[in-house]
């Protein structure tokens, strides 16, 4: 799966997170948020040698449960899923590089 642009329209539950079984970037920002923007061509680019890597973008905000659950506390935090558990995290990535070091926590 490759970059998404849009965010889920509906969140996901922690448990629906859980039971993923592809590596996945689980994405926590919002629309308006400056930092959340200026790390979207960092993101896409690091996906693009990451192709089998699927990507879910979550609107995160004040009373958001799956944010909360995986503790997000600026945005944008990027989680990697293997088997729907976390395996590595990058927080307001400074660059490419970063985000693609964490995806490779992932095994794809």
């Amino acid at each position: 799966m490759p970059y998404t642009s849009q965010h889920l329209a509906t969140e996901p539950t922690r448990q629906e997170i859980e039971q993923l079984a592809e590596p996945t970037l689980l994405e926590f920002g919002t629309p308006w948020c400056g930092h959340c923007q200026a790390a979207q061509p960092l993101i896409e680019e690091a996906l693009r040698a990451h192709p089998a890597l699927a990507h879910i973008k979550v609107e995160d905000g004040k009373g958001r449960p799956l944010g909360r659950s995986f503790g997000v506390k600026l945005w944008p935090t990027l989680v990697v899923l293997r088997g729907g558990q976390e395996v590595a995290r990058v927080v307001r990535p400074p660059s490419s590089e970063a985000v693609a070091q964490a995806l490779g926590a992932a095994g794809v």
